[in-house]
Formats: structure tokens, C-alpha cells, sequence
């Protein structure tokens, strides 16, 4: 019975010491959420690093946030508060059947920012990523952001029609992506791989297989349905309501979102610069790296 007596004793006073050096105990982190709701069920990951202005960034397909890695490490440098949003579907976001279009996208971003209580941010968007941002800010009027930045944008449309030649892809071309990703996704990873960069050296084999392993995370359930919304879209009435001073950035070696549809884009946007990559492909953001970063630094603190 002594030793009993003895042992709740001892288990009582390591409870009461732990809760009390919690309890005194300066906080580490920022308290910010990792992952955010953006409706029952589904949660993004989200990268909140840094303080001062805020650069909201969304990834291209199938990556994720972490694409971001080398912007991440140079703007909290610069004084920023960076935000990179997984999209769902991708990385280490929650991956629900369901919709994948950019209304969707969207309406996940807007809850996101309006949780984070975000003003006057910098929104920038890689690819689909850039289409994304695009119809964020048409569709709610530029809420929480006062600039835009597109990075090898796959818009106003990623697919040749009738009243718009321009692009590489064909709907027929798109429909082959969503078939080899349906039956060997291996593939289509090594297929994209080969014409992401401008050329065979233009991006380093270390940077090749990190960018591999995000692209993997992705569901096969959430590339097929972003394939088929990048087949489909037209963000041409999107970009004439867009009235924000906007960044164009893109590679003249794209073959992925070739040049040509960043000239038409900045046709489209009233308040926009287009810079070129001379010698970047689809990867310009680890291309041409330090250019990348300063264009982008000089935009925002303009």
C-alpha cells in the first residue's frame, strides 16, 4: 500500500511539473495552421513562413507547394510572409473524388485567405496554377490581393480551337495525356520530364529528381480531372475583367504553355508587363532562378 501511495505520488508531481513548464513556456512557432479546412472533409496543406507583406503562391500541375522551396527561402530573407497553397489533389493536401476545375480551386483559395485574414497580398500561380490565380481574381474581384504574378501561365487557353490558334496542344493531345496517365503514369511523368526543361542541361539532375518526388504525391484520380479542366477552359472573359497590375513571366523555350500564350495574355490584361525568359523552358522558376526572384521582388515592392 506504501509503494502504491508512493507511485501515484511520483506520477502526480511529473503531471503537475509537465503542465506547469507547458504552461511557462515561450511558444516557437508562429501558431499557424499547417493545414486549413476548406470545406467538411477536406484539408490544404499550407506553407506560412516569414513576416511582413504577404506573397500568396499556387503550384502548377501535378506539383505541389513546395515547388516554391527556392522562392520560400529568398523572400523571408527579403521581409515577406510567404504562403504557398497546395492545391487538392496534390502534395500533401487531402485528395477527395469529387470536382477538380478552376471554380473549385478558386473558392479553396478564398477560404483559405479569408481564415488567414490576408490584405494586399502579391498572388502569384505556376501554370495551372496560373489559370487558377486568374480565375481567383475574376471571379472574386480581387479579393485579399492588390497584384498578380503568372509564371508559365496555361492560359487564356492551354488547348487550340477554332478562334484561337495558339499553344502546342490539341484537345486529341490532352486526351492522350489522360489516357497514359489512366494506364501508366510512370510514363507521363517521363514524358513531361523530357520537355519540361529548354534543354537536357538547362535543369540539373538533383533538381529534376526533387521535382519527381513532389509530382508523385499527386492522386492519379486528381491529374486525369485537372488534365481534363486545362483541355477545356477558356479564362479569356477572366482576363478582360482583371484590372490589378499584373507580372507576366514566361520562358520563350516553353513546350509546354509556349510563348505565344503570354503575348496573348498580355493582350487580354489592361495593367500588365510581360518579362521573357531567353533561356528557359517551362522551369524558368529554377531556370533562370535568380532572375526569376528579382523580377518577381522588384514587381511586389513596387
Amino acid at each position: 500500500m506504501k509503494n502504491l501511495i508512493l507511485t501515484i505520488g511520483l506520477f502526480t508531481t511529473l503531471i503537475s511539473s509537465s503542465l506547469f513548464s507547458q504552461a511557462k513556456r515561450t511558444p516557437a512557432s508562429f501558431g499557424r495552421e499547417e493545414y486549413v479546412e476548406v470545406e467538411k472533409n477536406v484539408r490544404l496543406h499550407v506553407t506560412d513562413l516569414g513576416e511582413g507583406e504577404p506573397v500568396v503562391l499556387i503550384h502548377g500541375w501535378p506539383l505541389s507547394d513546395a515547388m516554391y522551396e527556392y522562392q520560400y527561402a529568398d523572400f523571408i530573407q527579403k521581409g515577406y510572409r510567404v504562403i504557398g497553397i497546395t492545391l487538392r489533389g496534390f502534395g500533401l493536401s487531402d485528395k477527395p473524388g469529387g470536382k477538380y476545375n478552376y471554380d473549385v480551386f478558386a473558392d479553396d483559395i478564398k477560404v483559405v485567405l479569408d481564415k488567414l485574414e490576408i490584405k494586399n497580398a502579391t498572388i502569384g500561380g505556376f501554370s495551372m496554377g496560373g489559370a487558377t490565380v486568374i480565375h481567383y481574381v475574376a471571379k472574386y474581384n480581387a479579393a485579399h490581393v492588390s497584384k498578380m504574378a503568372l509564371f508559365g501561365a496555361a492560359a487564356p487557353i492551354w488547348t487550340k480551337r477554332a478562334d484561337f490558334n495558339y499553344g502546342l496542344w490539341t484537345k486529341d493531345d490532352v486526351n492522350g495525356l489522360i489516357n497514359l496517365n489512366n494506364k501508366n503514369r510512370p510514363e507521363l511523368f517521363a514524358t513531361f520530364g523530357k520537355i519540361f526543361p529548354a534543354n537536357e542541361t538547362s535543369v540539373s539532375p538533383g533538381h529534376g529528381a526533387w521535382l519527381g518526388n513532389i509530382q508523385a504525391q499527386a492522386s492519379p484520380y486528381a491529374m486525369a480531372e485537372g488534365l481534363k479542366t486545362l483541355r477545356d477552359s477558356d479564362l479569356r472573359n477572366d482576363l478582360k475583367k482583371i484590372t490589378i497590375p499584373t507580372l507576366i513571366l514566361h520562358g520563350k523555350l516553353d513546350k509546354i504553355c509556349s510563348y505565344d500564350l503570354a503575348e496573348q495574355m498580355k493582350v487580354l490584361l489592361k495593367n500588365s508587363t510581360l518579362v521573357p525568359f531567353e533561356k528557359s523552358g517551362h522551369a524558368l522558376f529554377i531556370e533562370e532562378l535568380e532572375k526569376f526572384n528579382a523580377e518577381l521582388f522588384n514587381f511586389i515592392k513596387k
